[in-house]
């Protein structure tokens, strides 16, 4: 009896793992067809949201953002950092998380700068 549960619990993990590992597969194609279709500064873009565990529309609505401006980006961040501090009665995870896209958002703007300098040197 116990031999077969072992054999069960064995194969149903195997089919777990399987299953794990070709929605992984599917997913990771997604990303990159997707970063494909948007071009390079889109590869750059998804591997930074990647890294960071943001996107970039997810950065925007938390810095409640519509354009990619820095003065923008730097005063809704002073004004959130600030109202969502501990020691005003804020939540530090909301703080984090205003750090998080403050830092997607200079991302962002750091590769559209690189690919804006690539079309100058390019075209040049």
């Amino acid at each position: 009896m116990a031999r077969y549960l072992a054999q069960i619990v064995v194969m149903g993990a195997q089919v777990v793992g399987r299953a794990f590992a070709r929605a992984l597969r599917q997913e990771y194609a997604a990303s990159q067809a997707a970063a494909q279709a948007r071009g390079r500064p889109g590869q750059q873009s998804a591997a930074t949201s990647s890294i960071t565990g943001m996107t970039l529309q997810e950065a925007q609505q938390i810095l409640n953002l519509t354009t990619l401006s820095p003065e923008d980006i730097q005063k809704n961040y002073d004004h959130l950092f600030k109202v969502n501090d501990k020691a005003v009665g804020g939540s530090f995870y909301l703080q984090s998380k205003v750090v998080r896209a403050k830092e997607r958002l200079d991302e962002e703007l750091n590769i559209q700068a690189e690919d804006t300098q690539k079309h100058r040197n390019t075209n040049s």
